[in-house]
C-alpha cells in the first residue's frame, strides 16, 4: 500500500507530461497530420484544382491569391472565406478583396468533396494551403510539401484586411515593412511577389502607373492604355495580365519584365527601381530555377504564419460560415 501510494503521484505526473508533450506535438503543423484521419485529402484536392484550372487557367492565380490574402490577416486561418454575419463584417468586402478576390466557389466545391471522404476532419484553412500549391503546380510551377493541421477561425477582420494586405500603390519601403510585420523578410517579399507571374489586375489598380509614371517602357504603357482609359470610372474593371508574355504560366518572366520596366503595378516596378532589391530581381530574371526553388520555400514560410492549432478555432463544415 505504502509503495503504491508513493509511486502513484509520480505516475500521474509522468502521464501528465506525456499528455502535455503529445498536446504540444499535435498543435504543430506537419506534412503527415492527416495521414491517418484523412489519407486521401491531398489527392482529392489535387483532382479538384486540376479540374478548376483546366476550366479556367486564370483560376489558378486567383486561388493562390486567396491564400496570400488569408495569411496576411491574423495568419492562415481561413478567415477570408467567411461571409458577413450579424456579429462581424468579414474580409470579402475589404478594399483589397471586394470585386477582385475570387475562387470562393471553387474552395466550397473542394471542401464538399473533402467532406465526402472524411467529414469534419480537414479545415478550410488547410484546403487553402493545399490549393495554393496545387494551383501553382497546375500552371507549371514548383511543388512543395504542404504542412497541415491548421484550424479555422470563428471570426474575420475587415480592418485587418484593409490594413495588412499591401496595396498596389505601395513604395518599396512600405512593401518591405508590410511583409516584415508578418515575419517575412525583404527577400521573402520579392520572392512571393513572383506570384504575379500569373493572374490579372484591374485597370483601376494600374491606371496611375501607365499614365503618370516615367519608369515605364513606352510601348508597354501604350499597349496598356488601349484598354484602360485615363478617366476614373471608365473601364475600371478592365483586366490586363500581370505578366504580358505568359499570363497563365509559372516562370520568371515577371522579373525580366521588371528589368525591362514593364511592371504592370506601381508596387511591382518598385522591386526594380534603383533600390535594395534590384540585385535579387536580376538574379531571378536570369535564373528560373533559383526563383522556383525560393518560391516553394517562401510559400512554406507564408503558410506558417500564425496558424490556429490544437484546441483553437474549429473545423468548419462549410467554409463560408462558422459552425
Amino acid at each position: 500500500m505504502t509503495a503504491a501510494a508513493t509511486t502513484t503521484p509520480m505516475a500521474i505526473v509522468s502521464f501528465s507530461l506525456l499528455l502535455l508533450l503529445f498536446g504540444t506535438s499535435s498543435a504543430q503543423l506537419s506534412t503527415s497530420f492527416y495521414s491517418s484521419s484523412c489519407p486521401n485529402v491531398f489527392s482529392t484536392v489535387k483532382s479538384a484544382v486540376q479540374s478548376a484550372v483546366a476550366s479556367e487557367k486564370r483560376m489558378g492565380a486567383s486561388l493562390v491569391r486567396l491564400f496570400y490574402h488569408d495569411c496576411f490577416v491574423n495568419g492562415c486561418d481561413g478567415s477570408i472565406l467567411l461571409d458577413d454575419t450579424a456579429n462581424f463584417t468579414g474580409e470579402k468586402n475589404a478594399a483589397p478583396n471586394k470585386n477582385s478576390a475570387r475562387g470562393f466557389g471553387v474552395i466550397d466545391n473542394i471542401k464538399s468533396q473533402v467532406e465526402k471522404v472524411c467529414p469534419g476532419v480537414v479545415s478550410c484553412a488547410d484546403i487553402l494551403a493545399i490549393t495554393a500549391r496545387d494551383s501553382t503546380v497546375a500552371l507549371g510551377g514548383p511543388s512543395w510539401a504542404v504542412k497541415v493541421g491548421r484550424r479555422d477561425a470563428r471570426t474575420a477582420s475587415l480592418s485587418g484586411a484593409n490594413n495588412n494586405i499591401p496595396p498596389p500603390t505601395f513604395s518599396l519601403s512600405s512593401l518591405i515593412s508590410s511583409f516584415q510585420a508578418q515575419g517575412l523578410s525583404a527577400r521573402d517579399m520579392v520572392t512571393l511577389s513572383g506570384a504575379h507571374t500569373f493572374g490579372q489586375a484591374q485597370c483601376t489598380n494600374f491606371r496611375a502607373r501607365i499614365y503618370n509614371e516615367t519608369n515605364i517602357e513606352a510601348s508597354f504603357a501604350t499597349t496598356r492604355r488601349a484598354s484602360c482609359p485615363s478617366t476614373q470610372g471608365s473601364g475600371d474593371s478592365n483586366l490586363a495580365p500581370l505578366d504580358l508574355q505568359t499570363p497563365t504560366a509559372f516562370d520568371n518572366r515577371y522579373y525580366a519584365n521588371l528589368v525591362s520596366l514593364k511592371g504592370l503595378l506601381h508596387s511591382d516596378q518598385q522591386l526594380f527601381s534603383n533600390g535594395s532589391t534590384d540585385a535579387q530581381v536580376r538574379s531571378y530574371a536570369s535564373s528560373a530555377g533559383s526563383f522556383a526553388s525560393d518560391f516553394a520555400a517562401a510559400m512554406i514560410k507564408l503558410g506558417d504564419l500564425s496558424p490556429l492549432t490544437g484546441s483553437n478555432g474549429e473545423i468548419r463544415k462549410v467554409c463560408s460560415k462558422v459552425n
